[in-house]
């Protein structure tokens, strides 16, 4: 802005000055300099005279003008300080009129239920019918907005927090800071937002986001339950989003129109909260996706109506509804007796099924069955003519328990969803529906919660048959001519529901197989019920509604009627399924979940299945190398040096085990011992893994159980090796294959002659051999009792004692009959020592004989 000024004597005074005269002061110096501007100053100089009196007004200096108008800028800043210490007084007042706290009289610290109490005792004593104070009702309407707050923990929370009870109080401070600051910086740098013409600040941006901005809590309590009825679809934005401002118009034209069919909308802001949109996977702005049934899918199509709304549809369950023709529309009506369900048909001329309609179907799907039918198509005249349809305008029919009526019917050209939702209520059950589980039981026949919302349930008790009964239809025409909103008529199958229709049942012979009408009435949630049971079964005869219908009557008279009591046991569900198909469903469910993740989702998303296959990878290829690794350890450790290979040639020993494998502790609390058979010969013996050793005991069938009880004893101490394998060979069955192999070691066990007359008798149970599979030897260990018998019979000669131990110095009396099997493994843990030392001697053989 330009402004003149006047130079008088050196300063600078501005033009709006110059009402008055201004003279130089006697004390300011004179220079040649300043002679023609002190001429022209005088020349200028004037007197201001009066416009009234025309009388020249005396002229004021500088300091006294100066002193006058700092008393007026004084006065002035007085009466703004003034200005704002009333206003924020006035909002103190006003905060304090607001304090709820106050307001009940309760303390911030108290709970719900005095909250509760003091609203009570305050509503009574303010309320306008009663309180004939003036303020009365401001006093009354000041409580009941005090205790609006204080009950809800949200708003309280933001009142407690923020000093008010809006619920976005976090998000709106934060808001106001953030502009606040922007604001500064703009007019520091004189710069504005509209210059780029790109609506960032709130304040520009369409008010439609905030209306459905959502919060964590509000998720998962709302939201997410919600989604058991209606989809919902959830929009991911934030600040500086460029992309979120183009898809800004076809977002608020989508949900304008997706909103009024039943859809529900959310708008998150990933720059508050955070949270919530971690927590749904959005990792992007904008991201649009879907909820439905607790369930999240992500939009990954170009943000076009059309494509939003084919989005919204794919979420909807493929089976929701029929199409029904000529050919199946009698199978679809019957199904209410097995669903127990009413079946709704939507005539249209359009050849797909409106998103409306499927949305009303998926809110009420646990309650009736919807089916479609196309009036434009072929096969579809014999139902418009049978239901008299007008074809060209939509209509619902709605079918319970007669398939050549409807129940009820609307026909209207645009329908709204208001509308439908109305008519799809009152028809929400059957005329006399069948109670199969608990939760149908409470909602058709409510607990009594007070004298003016008493509810009778008229309950048939039948058994179960494939078509309908007499007693049944009876009972059915009965319910469809009562007009008392008070009494509701249900069945129960006696069969199935045994426990349930006991109770309610007298036990006489009187209903064994037949019909019986109870009425009750609930009067707890526990089960604890009143009710009257008719005294004769009920065949459906006209004695029996007239008896049924004289106890209505004297009923809505006098509820003293019904005098038992009883408290009836839980429902069992007889429309769920079975575990097999909820294992499928979950099964399916996941692989389609897997599916969608690998070809939609971005590596985020994909980082938790990616890792867990990885660790499945890494352990299962890390345990191969291990055990690769621990082979080849055994097999170095087997294997002994060259040089002791030539030592073994020479007919030297050398130790095949190292003393560490003899000290290992035992890995389990018992003795592993398999039957050596054709079946597991090759792999327990002739191929066993090198450095590997199968000690087998030889037995019979009689001594079977007392020698494995001995040997498992004698080698348990032995099991913590991981090169020995412990067998067993039954004598009776492979004598030949045992006696084969005794024939590489004659020394140690002679075989007799076969002419010998004690050559069958022959006893060679006790005997262990430990076989080495690799390198085609064994070792021999012989029980005493067998050396014994030996001396006697004179056949064999003096053996080295390092070939056995159970050599006895004394000698036994030569008898062939039952030997005792006691002590005949008596010494065979010294064996093991000494085998796994090494210092036994083996036994070579060219190649292991078949077994047979």
């Amino acid at each position: 802005m330009h402004r003149d000024f006047v130079s008088l004597g050196g300063t600078f005074w501005p033009l709006w000055s110059r009402s008055s005269l201004w003279i130089q002061p006697r004390s300011a110096p004179r220079s040649y300099g300043n002679r023609a501007r002190s001429t022209r100053r005088r020349r200028v100089a004037r007197v201001k005279t009066d416009s009234q009196s025309r009388r020249p007004r005396p002229v004021q200096s500088a300091p006294s003008l100066w002193k006058g108008r700092g008393m007026e800028v004084k006065k002035l800043s007085i009466s703004w300080q003034f200005l704002v210490v009333l206003v924020v007084t006035l909002q103190i007042l006003s905060a304090l009129d607001l304090d709820p706290y106050r307001v009940l009289g309760v303390s911030r610290t108290a709970s719900q239920a005095d909250i509760k109490k003091a609203y009570k005792k305050l509503a009574r004593e303010w309320h306008p019918d009663k309180n004939k104070d003036p303020g009365a009702e401001d006093k009354f309407i000041q409580i009941s907005k005090a205790y609006e707050i204080l009950s809800n923990e949200e708003k309280r929370s933001n009142y407690d927090h923020y000093g008010d009870a809006g619920e976005n109080q976090g998000y709106q401070k934060q808001q106001q800071q953030r502009e606040y600051r922007f604001r500064h910086f703009h007019e520091n740098f004189y710069f504005d937002e509209s210059f780029f013409h790109f609506p960032f600040n709130s304040e520009r941006r369409d008010s439609i986001d905030e209306k459905y901005l959502l919060h964590f809590s509000h998720y998962v309590n709302e939201v997410v339950p919600d989604s058991f009825k209606r989809p919902y679809l959830i929009k991911i934005t934030s600040d500086w989003c460029f992309s979120c401002i183009h898809i800004e118009p076809v977002w608020k034209e989508v949900v304008q129109e997706l909103e009024g069919l039943g859809v529900g909308i959310g708008v998150v802001h990933a720059g508050y909260e955070r949270r919530l949109a971690h927590h749904l996977g959005a990792h992007s702005t904008p991201s649009i996706l879907g909820i439905i049934n607790g369930k999240i899918s992500f939009f990954h199509n170009a943000v076009v109506r059309e494509n939003l709304r084919q989005f919204v549809d794919s979420l909807l369950p493929g089976n929701l509804v029929e199409k029904v023709t000529n050919k199946n529309y009698v199978r679809f009506l019957s199904g209410w007796q097995q669903e127990n369900k009413p079946h709704v048909l939507l005539f249209d001329q359009m050849p797909v099924v409106p998103l409306l309609y499927k949305l009303t179907a998926f809110a009420y799907k646990d309650y009736l069955s919807f089916g479609y039918v196309h009036v434009g198509l072929r096969g579809t005249e014999e139902m418009t003519r049978q239901y008299n349809v007008n074809v060209y305008a939509p209509a619902i029919l709605i079918f319970k328990e007669h398939i050549n009526k409807p129940a009820d019917v609307i026909q209207a050209r645009g329908m709204k969803k208001q509308v439908i939702d109305d008519f799809i209520t009152q028809n929400k059950y059957l005329l006399a529906a069948r109670l199969t589980s608990q939760k149908l039981f409470h909602e058709l026949c409510p607990v009594k919660r007070s004298h003016r919302q008493r509810k009778y349930c008229v309950l048939l008790l039948t058994p179960e048959a494939t078509k309908l009964s007499k007693p049944f239809e009876a009972f059915l025409s009965f319910a469809l001519a009562n007009t008392q909103d008070t009494v509701r008529f249900v069945h129960v199958y006696s069969n199935r529901q045994q426990e349930f229709a006991s109770t309610l049942i007298p036990d006489s012979d009187t209903f064994q197989g037949k019909s019986a009408v109870s009425i009750l009435e609930r009067r707890t949630t526990g089960g604890r019920v009143v009710y009257k049971t008719l005294e004769a079964p009920w065949t459906g005869s006209e004695s029996d509604k007239f008896t049924l219908l004289g106890y209505l009557d004297q009923l809505r008279r006098d509820p003293a009627l019904l005098s038992s009591e009883a408290v009836l046991p839980d429902l069992t569900d007889e429309l769920a399924p079975i575990f097999l198909l909820r294992w499928f469903y979950s099964a399916s469910d996941y692989i389609s979940d897997c599916w969608d993740s690998i070809f939609h989702n971005n590596w985020r998303e994909m980082m938790p299945l990616l890792s867990l296959v990885f660790s499945a990878l890494f352990i299962l290829f890390g345990t191969v190398i291990v055990q690769a690794f621990s082979d080849s350890n055994d097999e170095r450790e087997s294997n002994p040096p060259d040089k002791e290979e030539a030592h073994e040639k020479a007919g030297k020993t050398e130790p095949s085990f190292t003393k560490e494998n003899s000290s290992k502790i035992p890995k389990k609390g018992f003795v592993e011992v398999t039957e050596l058979t054709d079946v597991t010969y090759t792999s327990n013996l002739v191929r066993l893994r090198p450095g590997h050793m199968n000690v087998v005991l030889i037995l019979s069938n009689s001594t079977k159980t007392s020698l494995l009880q001995k040997f498992a004893l004698e080698v348990y101490t032995f099991t913590g090796s991981s090169c020995l394998h412990f067998s067993f060979l039954s004598l009776d069955k492979h004598r030949e294959w045992l006696e084969y192999l005794l024939e590489f070691a004659q020394d140690a066990a002679p075989i007799p002659n076969q002419y010998d007359k004690h050559f069958m008798e022959r006893d060679y149970t006790g005997y262990v051999l430990a076989l080495n599979g690799h390198k085609k030897y064994f070792c021999l260990f012989k029980p005493q009792k067998a050396v014994e018998e030996e001396e006697a019979m004179g056949s064999c000669s003096d053996l080295d004692s390092s070939l056995h131990l159970g050599e006895s110095r004394g000698k036994s009396p030569c008898g062939l009959g039952p030997r005792p099997i006691k002590g005949k493994l008596s010494k065979l843990s010294l064996w093991m020592e000494r085998l796994l030392e090494g210092s036994l001697q083996r036994f070579y053989i060219p190649s292991w004989p078949e077994l047979d």
